[in-house]
């Protein structure tokens, strides 16, 4: 890991108290946590510590109380989700600093696990109060930050607490800042990257990115369609953004300058709604009739999309190719996915995909374990394509021994 300090380099922890920063801010319905994907991923840095013997204490936020104790945004319901996956039991704080956590955690034996409240219900988490981050580190001996979806926020229990105690990469943590290091940081190339979503506003810095750490971009989704008027084509009644055409040409300038190859559809999938059973009809580019919107890329532009996967050894993935929600409007991201899926699987191909569209589209494919690397992280992973400095991150990298 280089500059990261990771558990490896955390010596004897038994009897320590560890401070693990997770992300357990998953869906609740009736009291019942719906989808435990992120308990998951942390599931392994918390039986670790387990195993060797320190006292794992466990800060997460939950929603956006807004700095006071809302009772439907408490942690409770989630202490029994993580013990079901972590397999030991998890006890429950009523605060996550004061006497009530020092109470609770002062009970814990080596091995011990204890899930304190919302760290969100004070103030000082999300100002990154300095008096609120030496409370929290008062009821510890470390510092393990394995929430790198929220590595973007500097809050107390994610950036201020690393100044404070001893501090250290979770394995979760490790392994998606492993992952983007291979993908952008020292990757084997050529790199290809697609990146999708409705808006190009929302992803200008990532283009820009990108262009100086790519050979091919893959623009989809409703992006590409303010390309593609950028460009002169007549797109119907598309989603496009008129005020950034300029922005657009622009792109592709540079990306002639850098030499970075854009691949825009040359032929679309165009319906009269978006909606499902909508009439629609696979044309080129240059056909669109006036009356209908693009929602997907056609079969050449797929297989242009799926060439361009066979000659890259690193692949960069942030949103979807077409409409992908509704049939038929699935079936590039589809295709595409499955085709960078079967890459991965034959060793021919490094693929790293994120943010929320992007996860719930290679779901939808059916081919997201396999994947190299899929990050759960929305605008922690954006951020970091984006080539920012990750406040949680950078605490982990400058921390001193």
């Amino acid at each position: 890991m280089g500059a990261f300090r990771t558990l490896d380099d955390a010596g004897d922890l038994s009897g320590k108290r560890v401070l693990l920063r997770v992300d357990l801010n998953v869906p609740v319905k009736d009291g019942v946590v719906t989808d435990k994907t992120r308990i998951e991923r942390v599931a392994g840095t918390i039986g670790e510590l387990s195993r060797r013997g320190a006292k794992v204490v466990l800060l997460a936020h939950f929603e956006r109380p807004k700095g006071k104790r809302v009772p439907e945004m408490s942690l409770a319901p989630v202490a029994p989700a993580v013990a079901e996956i972590v397999g030991l039991p998890v006890g429950f704080a009523d605060d996550c600093i004061g006497p009530e956590a020092e109470r609770t955690i002062a009970t814990l034996g080596n091995g011990g696990i204890v899930l304190l409240e919302n760290t969100r219900f004070h103030p000082g988490e999300e100002k990154n109060d300095p008096d609120f981050a030496k409370a929290l580190a008062g009821i510890g001996d470390i510092y393990v930050n394995d929430a790198f979806s929220a590595a973007h926020r500097a809050h107390a229990s994610t950036e201020g607490l690393a100044h404070l105690l001893p501090a250290y990469a979770g394995r979760a943590m490790q392994e998606e800042l492993e992952a983007l290091e291979s993908a952008l940081g020292a990757p084997e190339r050529p790199v290809l990257a697609i990146v999708g979503g409705a808006k190009v506003s929302t992803k200008l810095e990532l283009l820009g990115n990108l262009l100086r750490k790519v050979e091919g971009l893959v623009i989809g989704g409703g992006m590409a369609n303010t390309f593609l008027a950028a460009n002169g084509v007549e797109i119907g009644k598309s989603l496009y953004e008129p005020d950034l055409l300029d922005t657009a040409r622009r792109i592709m300038a540079e990306a002639e300058k850098t030499g970075t190859e854009i691949v825009l559809p040359t032929d679309v999938v165009a319906a009269t709604a978006f909606q499902a059973g909508a009439p629609c009809e696979t044309v080129p580019v240059s056909a669109v009739p006036a009356d209908r919107m693009i929602l997907d890329v056609g079969p050449d532009s797929i297989a242009a999309v799926n060439a361009w996967i066979d000659r890259a050894k690193t692949l960069v993935w942030n949103g979807p190719l077409g409409a992908f929600e509704i049939a038929p409007f699935d079936r590039a991201t589809i295709a595409a996915a499955r085709h960078a899926a079967e890459r991965t699987r034959a060793g021919r191909l490094l693929s790293v995909a994120g943010g929320g569209d992007t996860v719930a589209a290679l779901n939808h494919a059916g081919v997201a374990d396999d994947f190299t690397y899929v990050s759960t992280a929305g605008g922690a992973f954006l951020e970091w394509m984006e080539g920012k400095a990750l406040p949680g991150v950078e605490a982990l990298r400058t921390k001193a021994a």
